[in-house]
């Protein structure tokens, strides 16, 4: 059952591939090109799409007046936004390097690249940035979360949730306890950045654990033992004494 699964998962994976490729392509049809993370399109496209573009008093004429009177209550969502994503970052940044767990790049999620397009006027402008920051907090959100429940419990539930994250196909099943434990580590091993990943002889990522403390080896014969009388200096090295006071040996923790 299992085996099947991973097949399934694998065709999946693939067709998502073969779609972005598909997506590319539609996206050299446009001419545009990307350098420092700013669209440049040739000057005909430009001229072209400013065709295109409504101006602001022509927008606002045609908006309806229940519309525009919701626009403070949708706006007013910036500040949690905002609030989220500094929880976020602060809390990535803090914990994740304690649990080993690869960063999660920001910018990768928090795409503004809309103000670019030369169609739209500053009020599509603007309402493009707040949908592309909020959109891109909640994704950014999605994959610290998604990577700390893969950290602390990766278990999926008895009713499947609407479109989970991509991380959740590898979670142990509901309910089966034999194999939790086994399953777990492997999927703790793969959040811990490549670069620092060592492993041990059995292939698992090694963790790092505190030294144990030194046992001192040496006896001081002179101090009394219950039950047992001082030793003179004449007796130390009798081997009577030798058989009474055997060495101390200390093996190390394997």
């Amino acid at each position: 059952m299992t085996t099947q699964i991973d097949s399934l998962l694998a065709r999946l994976r693939s067709l998502q591939e073969e779609l972005e490729a598909e997506f590319e392509a539609l996206r050299r049809e446009v001419e545009f090109a990307i350098g420092n993370r700013r669209i440049r399109f040739p000057a005909h496209i430009l001229n072209r799409q400013r065709l295109h573009k409504v101006g602001v008093w022509r927008y606002l004429r045609h908006s309806r007046l229940l519309v525009a009177l919701t626009a403070p209550v949708v706006y007013s969502g910036l500040i949690a936004f905002v609030v989220m994503d500094l929880f976020v970052t602060a809390y990535a940044r803090l914990c994740f390097p304690i649990y080993g767990i690869a960063p999660v790049r920001r910018a990768d999620y928090l795409v503004s690249d809309r103000a670019e397009l030369p169609y739209l006027n500053a009020i599509e402008k603007f309402h493009c940035f707040y949908c592309s920051y909020g959109n891109g907090v909640a994704a950014y959100l999605r994959e610290v979360a998604a990577r700390t429940e893969q950290y602390w419990c990766p278990i999926k539930h008895a009713d499947a949730p609407i479109d989970p994250h991509t991380r959740y196909s590898d979670f142990s099943p509901y309910g089966e306890a034999f194999d939790y434990a086994v399953r777990q580590r492997p999927l703790r091993d793969a959040l811990t950045p490549p670069e620092i990943r060592t492993y041990d002889e059995s292939g698992q990522v090694q963790i790092e654990k505190p030294a144990a403390p030194k046992v001192s080896t040496k006896v001081d014969s002179k101090t009394p033992r219950r039950g047992r009388q001082p030793v003179t200096a004449s007796e130390e090295h009798s081997p009577r004494s030798e058989a009474v006071n055997p060495p101390v040996i200390v093996t190390p923790n394997i």
